[in-house]
């Protein structure tokens, strides 16, 4: 039990919701602010007022923006008439990590799900429709996990799109790994994927 005040036991629910993050590791975590409080607290107080005030959804795209428009939207370079569509900004930010896709992006907010409840007016996708049209695309490049509701949802937003090139991401062996320690589906796609070398 958390002895003190209740904006203290408030942080620490608040932080328990936090992925990965579970009530004793939240208080770990409060209990480390405090003792740093010049250090990390009052700055990340800080830091957490400025993102709530500034940061949010690009109207375009979801990305995350400072202002209406992020900034690859904003970018006429990268208006190649490539569209890569992934599931959430983490996604996204992976993709931009490898700084090999040089077209633009457009964040579902997550996939189709029937035990869920989630359809197609739940998530981006009548905005992704719309856009390939204004925006002249030609190649929409599905980035969307290799999970079921993944799939799902890749088959259904490739129904949906006609007069444009639909790709999706290879899937088979990651880089550095060895057969041994893949699983069956891992294995059945890499072999699925092959090609000529």
């Amino acid at each position: 039990m958390v002895d003190g005040t209740d904006d203290l036991t408030d942080l620490i629910a608040l932080m328990a919701k936090l992925p990965g993050l579970g009530p004793r590791s939240a208080r770990r975590a409060v209990l480390h602010l405090i003792k740093k409080r010049g250090q990390l607290l009052v700055p990340l107080a800080d830091a957490m007022q400025r993102v709530g005030a500034n940061v949010r959804e690009c109207l375009n795209c979801g990305n995350i923006a400072a202002g209406d428009i992020c900034n690859i939207c904003n970018d006429d370079r990268r208006a190649n008439g490539e569209i890569c569509v992934v599931e959430d900004v983490a996604d996204l930010w992976a993709m931009e990590r490898s700084q090999q896709f040089k077209g633009r992006y457009h964040v579902l907010g997550g996939t189709l799900s029937a035990l869920d409840a989630v359809g197609p007016e739940d998530l981006r996708i009548p905005r992704l429709l719309d856009r390939v049209t204004s925006e002249n695309v030609t190649e929409v490049i599905l980035a969307l996990g290799a999970t079921i509701d993944g799939h799902t949802t890749a088959h259904y937003i490739a129904d949906q799109l006609t007069g444009v090139t639909v790709t999706s991401l290879a899937q088979g062996v990651p880089v550095g790994g060895e057969l041994d320690y893949l699983d069956d589906g891992t294995i059945t796609a890499a072999l699925r994927a092959r090609r000529a070398l």
